[in-house]
């Protein structure tokens, strides 16, 4: 186009686009001037003047479609006619509401789920932690799949690394914190010097403690409260700053407050406060700090690599001062392979990835079939209208605005059903990221929504829109409007269509997703009944930290043993036990412990022979937990630190160790110090860190043996759990009245190791729930357009004498053969796809007849459901009207 075109063009259109009343009017007057002189010339040529108006109209074909020539060749025309077809789309959408509800909510179940694993997606793995150069912070992974390591080895690590800046750390802290009126349980971080100075973050208020504050143990008694601690505890007080807390009744100093959007290095925990990790012995009363050999020290190190060092070159680095480790430190370093991940989920950024990309994989084929669905329905409904889209053709409408006119109708449908299922994953991404799931842990999932989740949205809505729009265009592309305005509708094809599979494999999604939930719902509800190790019903748990009132190891043992006497003469207490840390399930926190055969010599990590999981109980322990003697001896409280050492073992580990349950007792063996311990008892087999862990060894030793600090009391009672917990704080207090004390019931803290359970169970139940609505609108669109297609066919079948089986096959056939195809396919690949629950779900097996049986039912009824309207519809038809119409 011409420069001199364009500026004549440009602000012709821009005036049509702003001013366009003046622009007709100034149309309306150049058309009117042209008529003009054509009638005068027309009536000097000796024409009457009605003849002559009626000659030069003729000429030039009409004033309204000069109009149009003009309208178009000014161009941006467009915006009139897009206005055009909305209007007359929400015509058409509101004079079929049923069809209009049943498509939105359609998609705005498939486009509200997507969004939901999108916002779970962004919040976990897109989104950076909210500090300075999140990109190049990445965190070590010490082993698989864990970040636990000693503080000396990171002290090891820190000074002989050469691809970081600089390296800090950090370890859980679970104190007891006293503002000023009474100890109360709460969770921090215990932080290296270094660790705010590495993160590069600046403080709302006061300041942070700094790597040249460090000298040693007790040198720095700072914490740092989280923005959010503070806001909730001091109300905005900056005055705070200066004052002293305590924190298992040492005192510290309150020296700053993060700001508010730094919530940790832990994307899905939020701590209260940041404590120094060099007093972390001294809070606790342990010895963490100055065993090599622990992996209870530090939870992550990380830190910013230096410019140009790569992941691999940075990997390989770590590696060499583990390798260095290992050498030097034989018997406290393990075999271990370090791997980075960036800070925020690193030792989980494996496991949350796989279960995102599952979840986004299934939310996609959801979003897929219901894009099938809805282009089956418009596909149904565009046989509905093929009249009236026939007389549009017929009347001089062109192909491209009819087609642009059913693509207006999806868009508009998609737009409804994305902004539905917008609102609906809005809020629930707001609930969860507020909702804490356990009671006690200040577990936090970070999906707040923001604007990656409404772009998202759109985009789904007007692809999913476009999707299923083009769906009926083939045939609209097709039609021969004088043989439809002729004949009605068209008669039946016989021929597999790309419709027919794409509802085939949505059924068959449905199918996996019903017999996986069916399979998941089954399992847990197993697991709910299953055998434990233990009994969880009828105790209730005391977790009890005696170093937040000022207890160290030492004199542990001795309040432990009072505690345990005092509980027992409570009326309607059985049996009262005690096990430190955490008992078996609770938290998902096992540890285990290396074991060698009883002549052993080198005690390195690589010749253990066994590494069961450990427990250090109290005598009655295994009375109060329900956990059957099989041969042998309890503990007895003669078994202190000054008696030989001795152990109960499971049966598990009396099998592996020993070769068999009943040769195992008084046999020996080596503990990790070398020590020569003997077994004493056998007990039943459990389980101990999930419920779908195949059978692993454990081993218990007496408490005063192995004294700490931190212990959970067992109390096994006939009375209501409530009453025997209110009685169990007052007997606690009595002994200590600043002690903090939490209650539960056993039963209550398996709800963590069953939340991966349970969370399986009801996202595929829901996901089933999807597919099961998306199958309906499915098989109902197939057979509302099969029965439309052959309006025709069924009526002179009735009109011969068909009897009503007859009708209903020869409407319903092609969708019930899918249908059934569809459930076949999907119910093999949901047997063999429900063998991945195994690994989430205890005793998940598809091979149950309980579960192929519901989901056959469920299959069936779906089919009842989808096609009662298309058959009742063929059933009811009135050959002679049918005919007469025709």
């Amino acid at each position: 186009m011409r420069l001199e075109h364009w500026w004549y063009a440009v602000p012709l259109r821009l005036r049509s686009l702003f001013q366009r009343r003046r622009v007709e009017d100034e149309l309306d007057e150049e058309l009117q001037f042209h008529l003009d002189r054509k009638i005068e010339g027309l009536i000097v040529q000796g024409l009457t003047p009605e003849a002559a108006r009626k000659a030069a109209l003729r000429s030039m074909d009409g004033l309204t479609q000069r109009k149009e020539e003009c309208r178009d060749a000014r161009g941006w025309n467009f915006i009139e006619h897009i206005v055009q077809d909305i209007r007359y789309a929400l015509r058409v959408l509101l004079k079929s509401p049923g069809f209009t509800v049943v498509a939105i909510a359609t998609l705005a179940l498939a486009i509200g789920a997507n969004a939901v694993v999108f916002g779970i997606f962004n919040g976990l793995l897109l989104r950076p932690l909210a500090v300075p150069r999140a990109e190049s912070l990445w965190g070590t992974v010490y082993g698989e799949g864990s970040g636990w390591q000693s503080y000396l080895n990171y002290i090891d690590l820190r000074d002989r690394n050469r691809s970081f800046e600089e390296l800090a750390a950090w370890n859980f802290a679970f104190v007891g914190l006293d503002t000023g009126k009474q100890a109360v349980p709460s969770t921090g971080y215990a932080t290296t010097a270094n660790y705010f100075e590495v993160l590069q973050v600046k403080p709302y208020a006061g300041r942070f403690f700094r790597a040249s504050d460090d000298h040693g143990a007790g040198s720095m008694p700072y914490v740092v409260l989280t923005w959010a601690y503070w806001h909730a505890h001091f109300h905005d007080d900056r005055a705070v700053v200066g004052r002293t807390i305590k924190i298992n009744k040492h005192p510290y100093t309150i020296i700053g407050v993060a700001p508010p959007e730094f919530r940790g290095t832990l994307l899905f925990g939020t701590p209260d406060f940041f404590m120094p990790v060099v007093d972390q012995d001294l809070v606790n009363g342990g010895r963490e700090l100055t065993t090599r050999g622990t992996d209870h020290a530090l939870f992550e190190t990380f830190g910013h690599l230096k410019p140009g060092v790569t992941v691999a070159q940075a990997e390989a680095d770590l590696n060499a001062v583990s390798a260095y480790l290992r050498k030097t430190y034989p018997k406290e370093s393990g075999t271990r392979k370090s791997t980075l991940a960036h800070v925020g989920l690193t030792a989980f950024t494996r496991p949350v990835r796989a279960f995102v990309a599952g979840l986004m994989l299934l939310a996609g084929m959801i979003l897929l079939a219901a894009c099938a669905n809805l282009g089956n329905l418009f596909a149904a409904r565009a046989a509905d209208r093929s009249r009236e889209l026939a007389l549009r053709l017929a009347l001089g409408a062109s192909r491209i605005r009819v087609v642009r006119a059913l693509l207006t109708e999806a868009v508009l449908v998609a737009l409804a059903g994305g902004a539905a299922g917008l609102w609906v994953s809005v809020s629930l991404l707001q609930g969860m990221s507020t909702w804490q799931p356990f009671r006690g842990a200040p577990l936090q999932i970070p999906v707040a929504p923001d604007a990656r989740i409404y772009a998202v949205s759109l985009a789904l809505a007007l692809v999913s829109g476009l999707l299923f729009g083009i769906v009926p265009l083939r045939q609209v592309l097709r039609t021969d409007p004088y043989q439809i305005v002729k004949a009605g509708s068209s008669g039946p094809g016989r021929r597999i269509t790309m419709r027919d599979l794409l509802l085939a494999s949505q059924i068959a999604i449905c199918a996996v997703l019903v017999t996986s939930s069916l399979v998941a719902l089954r399992g847990l509800a197993r697991s709910m009944q299953s055998h434990y190790g233990f009994e969880p019903q009828s105790t209730v748990l005391a977790s009890i930290n005696l170093s937040m009132a000022g207890y160290n190891s030492d004199r542990a043992p001795a309040m432990q043993r009072r505690m345990i006497d005092a509980l027992q003469n409570i009326p309607g207490v059985e049996q009262v036990g005690m096990v430190n840390n955490y008992p078996p399930l609770v938290y998902t926190a096992a540890f285990r412990t290396n074991i060698f055969k009883e002549d052993a010599t080198d005690f390195k990590p690589a010749n253990a022979v066994s590494r069961p999981y450990k427990y250090d109980v109290s005598p009655g322990y295994f009375r109060a937990a329900g956990t059957a003697l099989v041969a042998g001896r309890d503990f007895s409280w003669h078994d202190d630190k000054d008696a030989p050492r001795v152990a109960v073992v499971n049966c598990e580990f009396a099998r592996r160790m020993f070769g068999s349950v009943t040769g195992a007792g008084g046999r020996y063996f080596r503990a990790t110090d070398g020590v020569r311990v003997q077994v004493v008892g056998i007990v039943d087999d459990g389980k101990y860190l999930s419920l779908t862990e195949d059978q692993e060894p454990a081993i218990f030793f007496p408490f005063q043996q192995s004294p700490l600090s931190f212990s959970h009391m067992i109390v096994r009672t006939t009375r209501d759990p409530q009453q025997i917990a209110a009685a169990m704080r007052r007997r606690i207090h009595e002994l200590d009245g600043g002690l903090p004390v939490e209650t539960q019931s056993w039963k209550t803290l398996l709800d963590v190791v069953l939340f991966p359970a349970r969370a399986a169970t009801m996202a595929l139940g829901v996901l089933g729930g999807m597919g099961a609505m998306l199958s309906i609108t499915g098989i109902f669109g197939m057979a509302a357009y099969s029965v439309s297609r052959r309006l025709k066919e069924l009526g002179i079948r009735m009109a011969i004498g068909a009897q009503r089986r007859e009708v209903l096959h020869a409407a319903l056939g092609r969708a019930l053969k899918v249908l059934a195809l569809g459930s076949i396919a999907g119910l093999a690949l949901g047997i063999l796809a429900s063998r991945v629950l195994a690994s989430i779900v205890y005793q998940a097996t598809p091979r149950d007849p309980f579960v192929l049986a519901a989901a056959v039912l469920v299959m069936s009824l779906l089919g009842l459901v989808a096609t009662w309207a298309p058959a009742q519809r063929a059933l009811s038809l009135d050959p002679l009207t049918l005919l007469r119409e025709e």
